[in-house]
């Protein structure tokens, strides 16, 4: 069983992790939300000096709570898309350097794979092929797993992602920045029918959309409509409104990946991303994919955001299987998941291979 040290730093979170196999040995993570709060949004340059401010002591870190040294280290991996460029270069030379100089294969990982691999942290029995509904800040993916490397999107946002959308209709509502956990807590206290909104229909059109599709940009807009017709009449009922916004992503998530599931004869769906802590989601897509005998996982709270723990564990299995990168594996800001396989070539060329 190979033990794989892992780097994220596409976004905004610096983290590093030791895993083995499926196992987490250590997993650390330092957040820039604090930093970036008092812009509304993630600033690209001030995100990637504070991974050069705190990586170091996050490998560190990693390597002395996984209790190892680097001689039972088999591999060094980084996320090396999508990305912020200037954010991902600051883990992908990091990584490069250790697997250079502590003379070690280097995996490059994709890192909507990574999110992929969560599941496998809490449910390691896991195994292809099952669906992986992949919600988060820039993705939001319906996404065939037929094996290591091997993805095909079969849906995804023709416009704002999920957990963008959060983001947004909470700078609407005149609330704190990330919007997915404060919308999630105001929604506990709401009712999710107090406001009918739209869930989108752009699938329905034709004209190339996928059946499986969705968008979020119509309910964005009517959510904007609402609020200053609202505003205009007195105070905002902020709980309400979350909660009828969060409904209703829930509820087009689900009706998406219960479909394509049941379309593709797939028994499983397993999410992934920041959207997947949201309680809306969760109780949604359980209450229906347990209609239809459907398995559904989430990933801990832990790992439903950015994390380098499943980046290891999806660099694990592809080190497993002879897979490596050439130390002039560049970032990339955008990459499809069906490209994972362009990472890696033959293991003889590699350091360790």
């Amino acid at each position: 069983m190979a033990s794989v040290l892992a780097i994220e730093t596409s976004c905004d979170e610096t983290a590093v992790a030791v895993v083995n196999n499926r196992q987490v040995l250590s997993s650390v993570v330092a957040s820039q939300v604090a930093v970036h709060q008092k812009y509304g949004g993630i600033v690209p340059e001030v995100a990637s000096r504070q991974h050069v401010e705190t990586i170091n002591q996050l490998i560190d870190l990693a390597l002395s709570e996984a209790g190892l040294d680097w001689s039972a280290i088999d591999g060094i991996a980084a996320t090396c898309a999508p990305g912020l460029i200037g954010a991902l270069l600051v883990g992908l030379t990091a990584a490069k350097t250790i697997a250079l100089l502590q003379n070690k294969p280097f995996i490059g990982v994709h890192h909507l794979e990574g999110h992929i691999y969560a599941s496998y942290l809490s449910s390691p029995d896991l195994k292809p092929p099952f669906l992986c509904l992949l919600v988060s800040g820039g993705h939001t993916s319906l996404i065939y797993v037929k094996d290591c490397g091997i993805y095909e999107t079969l849906g995804q946002t023709r416009d704002d992602a999920a957990g963008e959308a959060f983001d947004k209709v909470a700078r609407l509502m005149d609330l704190d920045y990330p919007g997915g956990p404060v919308i999630d807590r105001l929604a506990q206290q709401g009712n999710p029918q107090a406001f009918a909104l739209p869930e989108g229909q752009v699938s329905l059109r034709g004209g190339g959309f996928h059946p499986y599709d969705s968008s979020f940009s119509g309910l964005k807009t009517a959510v904007l409509r609402l609020t200053e017709k609202l505003k205009q009449s007195g105070e905002l009922p902020v709980a309400d409104l979350a909660a009828s916004f969060q409904a209703t992503v829930a509820k087009a998530l689900t009706k998406r990946a219960i479909a394509c599931a049941l379309d593709y004869g797939l028994d499983t769906i397993a999410v992934g991303g920041g959207v997947a802590a949201n309680s809306g989601l969760r109780q949604h897509l359980q209450a229906a994919a347990s209609q239809h005998n459907l398995r559904v996982l989430f990933p801990p709270m832990k790992y439903c955001t950015d994390n380098a723990a499943m980046i290891a564990c999806a660099a694990v299995e592809h080190l497993e299987r002879g897979h490596r990168s050439s130390l002039n594996l560049g970032a990339q800001s955008r990459m499809p998941i069906s490209e994972v396989m362009q990472l890696y070539t033959e293991p003889a060329i590699h350091p360790g291979g």
